[in-house]
């Protein structure tokens, strides 16, 4: 059974509850009650949530086979293919295309992988527009220089009129509309933790990419889905058409998909006075598509983890999501206090790979680490979505007042594009 605890040779225990305890912090600041500490045991069942999650009784959530570490001629690299197209992208460029996936995939991977090239390998898998990185050592220096910025940088970015919205103490974003255009966990989990404390949260996605089933519904916890396509006409006017109703847009595409969209996040700072813009990215600003295994991978937590210093190893969850989903909500709940106080635009972002320096910065000791809970079922809550019997971890974030219960999830894709009365 894959580990349900929080036990590493870096402190990612620490890191959770201190990500936790940010978000807790702010909510408790705008909704003005004392702040709580955070329940250790539910921020352990939050990180490791896809080890919980059940459809009908069933486990869905993992990787899938052609993601995972792999030997080249000269070092290692990670790949990524939990998702259809880079799966397709992995397969053609490895020469697996033509056949049925079969439990030779990974012989005949591993074989093309290992003669070629760390550089090479890297090169024509990213070009053919699959996801592969380099397994590297830690940097210092550079982990450094990413730890002189806030884990989640706050920025007024543009004036605007001081906002009015009234503050509930226990939902205090009731009334604060969401558009949320993220995808995977990070995203997801930020605004999840956004729709517990009250607000109206819209996810859109282009509807030729769905997301993954089960981990919509472990994320979804909340939110309406609904689907539009933004290259075309008239998708994109009923889009523009939510963008002025919006409080916040959480925005999770790279930087040319953003431009391409007209979403860069200053842009739409500069024509919808007093919006707070969100924006998550894998490697910062610059970077390209990512997730949190690679980013493990490229930032040095993969050798760190190693179990016997030869083969690559990993956290025991995909912590870098979970801790920049609720660094980037503590971060909106932030610029939603500053906005009633100075009114104006504001700018969040954070970054998997700046999470990574976080924790590699941190003092590696026994006591950053948690173990599984005692008594898990404490934890878990359970819905009918669509039929399906859906059994998940429950919220980690809590405070006088606060909804002990996620409300649940809905179908991806199931929701009408459109505002719900304020």
């Amino acid at each position: 059974m894959e580990p349900r605890s929080l036990r590493a040779r870096l402190p990612v225990g620490t890191l959770a509850t201190d990500a936790v305890a940010a978000v807790i912090a702010e909510a408790s600041t705008l909704g003005r009650v004392p702040v709580t500490a955070v329940d250790a045991e539910a921020a352990t069942m939050a990180y490791t949530s896809e080890r919980w999650f059940r459809r009908d009784g069933e486990a869905e959530i993992g990787f899938a086979p052609l993601s995972g570490f792999f030997r080249t001629r000269d070092g290692w690299v990670r790949t990524h293919a939990n998702y259809p197209h880079h799966e397709r992208a992995l397969r053609d460029v490895l020469g697996l295309t033509g056949a049925a996936p079969g439990a030779n995939d990974l012989d005949r991977a591993r074989a093309r992988l290992s003669a070629l090239s760390t550089r090479d390998a890297v090169g024509i898998i990213t070009r053919a527009g699959g996801l592969c990185v380099e397994v590297r050592h830690e940097d210092p220096v550079a982990d450094g220089r990413l730890r002189a910025s806030p884990l989640a940088t706050v920025l007024r970015v543009a004036d605007g009129p001081i906002a009015t919205t009234a503050v509930d103490t226990s939902s205090p974003l009731r009334g604060v509309r969401v558009l949320d255009l993220t995808r995977v966990i990070a995203g997801p989990v930020a605004t999840r933790t956004l729709a517990l404390l009250g607000a109206d949260v819209l996810r859109i996605d282009p509807p030729r990419m769905p997301e993954i089933a089960a981990q919509h519904l472990d994320t979804g916890h909340g939110k309406r889905s609904a689907v539009l396509d933004l290259d075309a006409a008239d998708d994109r006017r009923r889009f523009d058409g939510l963008l002025p109703g919006a409080d916040v847009v959480v925005l999770g595409y790279r930087p040319e998909a953003l431009s391409r969209l007209r979403l860069d996040p200053r842009a739409l700072c500069a024509r919808h006075p007093s919006v707070i813009v969100a924006r998550l990215s894998a490697w910062g600003r610059e970077g390209g598509r990512g997730f949190d295994s690679l980013v493990q991978a490229a930032s040095g937590i993969a050798w760190i983890e190693s179990r016997d210093r030869i083969t690559p190893g990993a956290l025991p969850a995909q912590a870098l999501d979970h801790t920049a989903g609720y660094a980037l909500a503590a971060g909106v709940i932030a610029a939603m206090r500053r906005r009633l106080e100075v009114g104006g635009s504001w700018l969040v972002e954070t970054s998997l790979r700046r999470v990574a320096a976080e924790l590699l910065g941190m003092t590696r000791d026994r006591a950053g680490q948690l173990a599984e809970p005692a008594d898990p079922s404490r934890y878990l809550q359970r819905f009918v979505v669509d039929g399906h019997d859906i059994v998940t971890a429950g919220p980690a974030v809590a405070y006088a007042g606060a909804p002990t219960r996620f409300t649940p999830p809905e179908p991806w894709g199931s929701a009408d594009p459109v505002w719900l009365p304020r």
